[in-house]
């Protein structure tokens, strides 16, 4: 062996697998995490823990120190586990690395007493989208009404010593929690029963309150990342830096910086970087890399102490110029020994890949992050809701005045997730009477908009239905006439329909509508009144006929439809009117169609 192959031989390192973890929002994702962090301290490692910028880093002393038995460290050559805190799962379907999500295994946090929720089917989703593999923490365990705690203990041994009943209410609960993942087409068992977890998904019961189950998880995670994993973490430990950006943040002192996860090669504090942005790749030079100081030193003044360099996989605070229009879920590039050039096509080609197809006509849509913005535009595209804008970072005037061109009414909004308004946006929206709709949980967003869509939906139909001729048929009472003309005033009777004022009135004679005047009012018991129902007997005045000329007492008279509102009402809205006015048309429309086939069509 060459001297050059011994030192490219000793450049590879194996990096710490990158966990994420997911769940629907109380269901126990920040407390798990916590508990992890807690046992490390509990098991006298409490400087072996690091927390970094976004990211927990547990190292495998730390995990045997707390799976026990469950672990041999000499079975292992991984690191240990990089915990990444993302802030919301959207977040997640971002952070990538190339072609795949930045996180190379996942944790969905499920609460065994509630099963599947909307978020925890939209993680679901997301962990199909980037085939990312992942385990189920079936969370509260220790809810189950008569459970004894047994803290920190394997799961399998809590569980035996349980009552015979608890025991059974625990497994019922789980067994729900594998059929619904069997429903999302995952096949699943309880982690000490599956061979092979390429195949199948691996339950652990789990309490985040009392660490039950937490030395199983974390074992189950170490040898899925080390069985499956290993060929994926080796990385060149001396090569240019690549990551992602997780948030975009000012720090005291530094200006604008970026929160990122670096997964391969190093970053050091005077490398020249590229970083995806709003208008597409940005070129600055490092000025710190920064990292919270350890837990024991918090109280000092400065948060941040500097670093010289960062080697995947892990956390880091990189502070430089020009950084405000730096994206999260953005990749971010080292250049060193690399063809600038070349750097930039790749974060450019990076960037393109996370399409949005927008419209000429549609909504505008700003999101927290590239994924996010991906996520939701992909539920929206489902939902066949247009998209005539779609971008990160926060409403700004501009965007209402983009909405604010829309044609259609329902397409005046935006929808905003995890972002803020700005307050003049916020106050141009109310003055261009653009709608808002924020929210950090994706289908509660698009629940909010359709909501409002309906709204305005039924709001059309309304002034379309007041505006439209209604369908009615009256008879003129026997001996009920009040006056013979200018107007007639007679007594009638509603046999269908709705009975309004102001409508023109047509007696059928020999097949044929003729009109034969305009109903002017309707009294009640001397009463003026609107309009009048199937059933109601009352007084009308029509201006045109004479009494014994044009109408005779006995006549069936209908208020003439004009085509257009007859085909209107057939058409589009037939839902909308009452089973009475429903058979009123449909005695008019054959009466004409016997006539004329294609009245009204």
């Amino acid at each position: 062996m060459s001297d050059t192959d011994a030192t490219t031989e000793t450049d590879h390192t194996l990096r710490t697998p990158i966990v994420a973890v997911l769940g629907h929002v109380d269901h126990g994702k920040t407390s798990l995490l916590d508990r992890i962090r807690g046992s490390a301290v509990t098991a006298g490692e409490s400087g072996a823990i690091t927390q970094h910028i976004g990211a927990t880093a547990v190292p495998l002393s730390v995990i045997s120190e707390i799976a026990g038995e469950l672990v041999d460290p000499t079975d292992f050559d991984l690191p240990g586990l990089l915990f990444i805190d993302t802030p919301g799962h959207h977040s997640f379907s971002t952070l990538r690395s190339r072609g795949g999500a930045l996180a190379d295994i996942a944790i969905l946090v499920v609460d065994v007493n509630d099963g599947f929720q909307p978020q925890t089917l939209e993680a679901i989703d997301i962990l199909k989208r980037t085939q990312t593999p992942f385990i189920v923490a079936a969370n509260k365990i220790d809810t189950v009404p008569g459970w004894n705690p047994n803290e920190n203990m394997p799961v399998q041994a809590t569980m035996d010593a349980q009552s015979d009943r608890v025991q059974s209410d625990l497994n019922q609960k789980l067994y729900e929690i594998i059929g619904e993942l069997s429903d999302n087409g995952f096949s699943a068992d309880m982690y000490w029963r599956v061979q092979n977890f390429q195949a199948n998904i691996g339950v652990v019961p789990v309490s985040a309150e009392t660490g039950e189950g937490v030395p199983d998880l974390l074992t189950v995670m170490m040898g899925l990342s080390q069985r499956y994993m290993k060929e994926e973490m080796e990385i060149d430990a001396s090569g240019p830096g690549v990551g992602t950006v997780l948030e975009v943040k000012d720090t005291q002192g530094f200006g604008t910086t970026l929160d990122a996860i670096i997964y391969d090669g190093t970053i050091r504090a005077d490398d020249t970087i590229v970083v995806g942005g709003l208008q597409g790749p940005i070129v600055t030079d490092v000025r710190a890399l920064l990292r919270p100081r350890p837990l024991e030193e918090i109280r000092t003044e400065k948060q941040f102490e500097q670093v010289d360099e960062v080697a995947a996989a892990d956390g880091v605070k990189i502070a430089a110029p020009e950084l405000d229009n730096a994206m999260a879920g953005a990749p971010i590039r080292v250049i060193r020994n690399r063809n600038r050039a070349e750097v930039i096509a790749e974060v450019e080609e990076e960037l393109a890949e996370i399409e949005v197809t927008t419209q000429e006509e549609g909504v505008v849509v700003k999101a927290d992050t590239l994924g996010s913005l991906e996520a939701l535009s992909s539920t929206l595209a489902e939902e066949e809701i247009p998209i005539m804008r779609a971008e990160v970072g926060a409403v700004a005037p501009r965007d209402i005045r983009v909405a604010d061109t829309a044609n259609e009414p329902t397409h005046r909004a935006i929808l905003a997730f995890s972002v803020d308004v700005l307050d003049d946006a916020r106050a141009l929206a109310e003055q261009e009477d653009v709608e808002l709709f924020e929210n950090d949980v994706i289908y509660q967003l698009i629940e909010e908009y359709d909501d409002h869509v309906t709204g305005i939906k039924e709001a059309q139909q309304e002034q379309i239905l007041d505006n439209i001729t209604r369908p009615a048929k009256f008879r003129v009472l026997p001996d009920h006439t009040f006056r013979q003309s200018d107007p007639a005033v007679v007594g009638i009777e509603v046999l269908s329909g709705e009975l309004r004022r102001n409508v023109n009135v047509v007696k059928w004679e020999g097949g044929d509508p003729k009109r034969v005047g305009r109903l002017k009012s309707l009294q009640d018991e001397g009463e003026d009144i609107d309009a009048a129902r199937t059933g109601e007997r009352l007084a009308a005045s029509i201006d045109g006929p004479t009494v014994g000329r044009q109408i005779e007492e006995g006549d069936d008279l209908w208020v003439e439809i004009p085509e257009k509102h007859a085909k209107i009402l057939e058409q589009e809205l037939k839902e909308d009117i009452s089973v009475d006015e429903r058979e009123a048309l449909s005695m008019y429309l054959e009466k004409h169609r016997n006539r004329d086939p294609f009245w009204g069509k």
